[in-house]
């Protein structure tokens, strides 16, 4: 199971391991009374401490941070490929493929998931908590987290300098001005289950796009979202007159000019939330956004 190492500077000498379990590592009072009820929970120098002990300079205070208990329901394994395009004991970052929803939901029960295609190349038994979560539509970096520790901590950094996210989109037409700031609050469209909608008393929601290319009347776009609201780069860009390619729900679809709303997630940046270590990752544009673009 993953561990988390810390070694005790001089500053934090004679405080309790409960002080930096919390203030220091960030874990819950549930995650800590779990930790103090498991065999090697929590070690103090290679011996089991209690959260009550002191601390000295230069002891090395060892945590378990995997999940203490299984989850209540295993996701079906799919023969799905699913690229994985980083990974290290605490967390994983796949390219993720049109057609495939984080986890299991009411509305696409039979569609395959990422956690599904993991437990199918990992086997039974794993751990995966999706991190930032892409439209069965949307391609691209997703990452997922092998603990709800280390979820807990990813979750807490999104839409922060430690958590970037940035993507690829083909609208159709080309925005003006070519670069901007999309501040239009959303929230809930009534008439359905799934739509959102721009509405007054939504919650604050922001966009930044770059148009970076042109060709066949549509422009590829850079979007950075300052926010996360849900399908809030789709509904965006339809609010100002220029909705992605393909994008059934909020513009026109168009199945032979391509079968999904035309979003891709290009760029994560990320600071890991265990070794420190500020990954910079990037994966390229999908070939039928390319041909969006191609010349006829």
């Amino acid at each position: 199971m993953p561990t988390l190492r810390y070694t005790v500077p001089p500053e934090k000498s004679g405080v309790p391991v409960r002080h930096i379990l919390k203030a220091e590592l960030h874990f819950s009072a549930r995650a800590i009374s779990r930790l103090t009820r498991t065999e090697g929970g929590i070690l103090v120098n290679g011996h089991p401490a209690r959260t009550v002990d002191a601390l000295q300079t230069g002891d090395e205070l060892s945590v378990l941070c995997g999940d203490l208990r299984p989850p209540r329901e295993q996701p079906l394994p799919c023969d799905v490929p699913l690229p994985v395009v980083w990974e290290d004991a605490h967390l994983l970052v796949v390219n993720k493929p049109a057609g495939m929803v984080a986890m299991v939901s009411s509305f696409y029960p039979e569609t395959p998931t990422v956690a599904g295609a993991l437990a199918y190349q990992r086997g039974e038994g794993g751990i995966f908590h999706v991190v930032n979560r892409l439209d069965k539509g949307t391609t691209g970096l997703m990452a997922v987290a092998k603990s709800g520790y280390v979820h807990n901590l990813l979750r807490r950094s999104l839409h922060t300098e430690d958590f970037q996210r940035e993507y690829r989109g083909v609208c159709l037409g080309c925005p003006e001005p070519r670069h901007g700031l999309i501040d239009l609050p959303i929230g809930r469209d009534e008439s359905s289950t799934v739509k959102r909608k721009i509405r007054p008393d939504g919650a604050p929601s922001r966009s930044r796009y770059e148009v970076l290319a042109e060709g066949n009347g549509r422009a590829l776009l850079r979007l950075l979202p300052e926010t996360g609201r849900t399908h809030q780069l789709r509904l965006h860009l339809a609010a100002i007159g220029h909705p992605l390619a393909g994008d059934w729900l909020y513009g026109t679809e168009d199945a032979a000019l391509i079968p999904r709303p035309a979003l891709h997630s290009f760029a994560l940046r990320l600071r890991h939330p265990v070794t420190g270590e500020v990954l910079a990752l990037s994966v390229p544009l999908p070939e039928d956004m390319q041909r969006l673009l191609a010349p006829k």
